[in-house]
């Protein structure tokens, strides 16, 4: 590997084992508002991009009563409901982080709501370690676009090329890749051969570490 001067992670299923809890509040709240049994998309299709994407697509295509920001504030408040009970941060990934922060600038780039990313960042005080954090809300496109790493490299001030990525989607790796960084996929949320496109992609955050924190 190259050497580099920040690493940038993403949030939904690298830092926090949130993807099955991203579906159940958008399945419950899609129930809740009558179009459960009529669902004309796939929330796995939307694994690693906004929420803002997933909500326009669901209103323009069953045009409910609630407008785009209404749901998303709806979902929000789920998952900041969901995360502060169950603060499900990966076995693992704290541990990572600290021993990361000795060594590179830290930053997360999050398609994620910035209250969500907030309320993810206070548990175990991990907020502490990262320099920079950007949000779906704070660029023009969302990834697959490398709006999102661009501007975490900018705020850390550190040449794209010097970023590594840690993401665990598709649009993910797309993203990192695109905005030529290296990117280490982690197989939390898709298996290694849906991610083969990521510079290295790895099983454990122990991989992670030895990639990153052991002289090569």
């Amino acid at each position: 590997m190259r050497q580099f001067q920040a690493v940038i992670f993403d949030m939904d299923g690298v830092i926090v084992d949130s993807e099955a809890r991203h579906e159940r509040a958008f399945l419950d709240l899609v129930r809740e508002i009558g179009y459960g049994d009529n669902l004309a998309m796939r929330f796995s299709d939307y694994i690693g991009r906004s929420d803002q994407v997933l909500w326009t697509d669901f209103v323009a295509r069953h045009k409910p009563p609630q407008t785009v920001k209404e749901l998303l504030i709806m979902k929000r408040d789920r998952m900041v409901e969901l995360i502060r009970r169950e603060q499900p941060l990966f076995d693992g990934l704290p541990a990572l982080v600290e021993k990361l922060a000795a060594r590179y600038l830290l930053g997360v780039a999050s398609g994620s709501d910035r209250v969500v990313v907030g309320e993810v960042l206070e548990i175990e005080r991990l907020g502490r370690f990262f320099g920079a954090v950007v949000t779906d809300s704070d660029i023009p496109r969302g990834k697959p676009a490398p709006d999102i790493f661009l501007r975490a490299a900018e705020l850390l001030k550190v040449p794209p090329q010097a970023c590594c990525v840690i993401e665990d989607s598709k649009p993910g790796v797309a993203a990192g890749l695109a905005a030529g960084m290296e990117v280490i996929a982690i197989t939390n949320t898709h298996p290694a051969e849906e991610l083969q496109h990521a510079t290295h992609v790895v099983r454990t955050y122990q991989e992670i570490e030895r990639l990153l924190l052991q002289p090569h």
